[in-house]
């Protein structure tokens, strides 16, 4: 059986909702950051980057990350539609994935944890505050990307669309007018009425339930 470890109010929602969206048999480990058991000897062996999530497979080898994890998912359930048929179609599917993993977050990462970024606290405010404002662009060109569109790649929901959830989260957690983002807030509308995403969600006691 597949086991997912995963904090709730992390990242790590996005491979929780895939799992979801794919019917799989999985079992769920939270790992509590706030405790820091992510740097614990037993989770080091599980991910010795000390982050989640983390997917443990059938045969007890470990995926980590949100792109490898939701890609993996696409692959391993066809039929579900996580990744489009069409090659260019995946390419382009992965491509967001990236960049939501490589940029997207990295910029929220800068707001929650500055001195990641910066040793000397002086600087810390600036990391912060560039942080905030290259968050913020982001979404606003999530905004862009869904103008027009269903989800995030189109007509069909993709592996893109869980991770796109997490960022939308985060922008309200830290009180950015995430309302104002016309087209990203009726997709997270759509998002929050499939059954798998509001399981999810309700299991985490995300913020968004509370904003539905």
């Amino acid at each position: 059986m597949l086991t997912l470890f995963y904090s709730p109010g992390a990242c790590s929602m996005a491979s929780h909702i895939g799992l979801e969206e794919c019917g799989a048999e999985f079992e769920l480990r939270p790992v509590a950051l706030a405790k820091g058991e992510q740097r614990s000897p037993e989770y080091l062996k599980i991910n010795p980057r000390g982050k989640v999530p983390a997917l443990r497979l059938d045969d007890g080898s470990v995926l980590t990350e949100n792109t490898a994890i939701l890609s993996y998912l696409g692959l391993r359930f066809p039929e579900k539609g996580l990744l489009p048929k069409d090659v260019a179609a995946q390419a382009r599917c992965i491509s967001m994935l990236a960049w939501l993993s490589n940029s997207v977050h990295p910029a929220f990462t800068h707001i929650f944890r500055p001195a990641n970024y910066c040793e000397d606290p002086a600087g810390q405010p600036g990391v912060k505050e560039t942080g905030k404002k290259n968050f913020w662009a982001a979404l606003q060109e999530v905004d862009g990307i869904v103008a027009g569109k269903t989800w995030m790649q189109g007509d069909q929901f993709t592996a893109c669309d869980p991770y796109a959830l997490v960022f939308y989260g985060w922008g309200k957690r830290i009180d950015l007018p995430v309302k104002e983002l016309a087209n990203y807030t009726a997709w997270k509308h759509r998002m929050l009425e499939r059954p798998a995403v509001r399981k999810v969600l309700e299991k985490e006691q995300n913020i968004l339930t509370k904003a539905a």
